[in-house]
């Protein structure tokens, strides 16, 4: 995946935990801070997503809308 879609992703990710009522705040803030780090570290977006997935499940279903999985 290039850079550029990689960094697309995780703001299209990072909305989507902004917006939910899905999560709580200390899960919002947890997935927050796992994106921000991804993002300057610019690791895969695999492991992110099982990072991701261990906060809550509603992941799935972004990563679905995103097409990711």
């Amino acid at each position: 995946m290039s850079s550029h879609k990689h960094h697309e992703h995780l703001t299209k990710i990072k909305n989507a935990v902004h917006k939910t009522d899905k999560l709580n705040a200390s899960q919002k803030s947890s997935s927050i801070k796992t994106i921000e780090e991804w993002y300057k570290e610019d690791r895969a977006i695999g492991t992110l997503e099982n990072e991701l997935l261990k906060i809550s499940i509603f992941f799935e279903e972004v990563f679905s809308e995103l097409g990711i999985k």
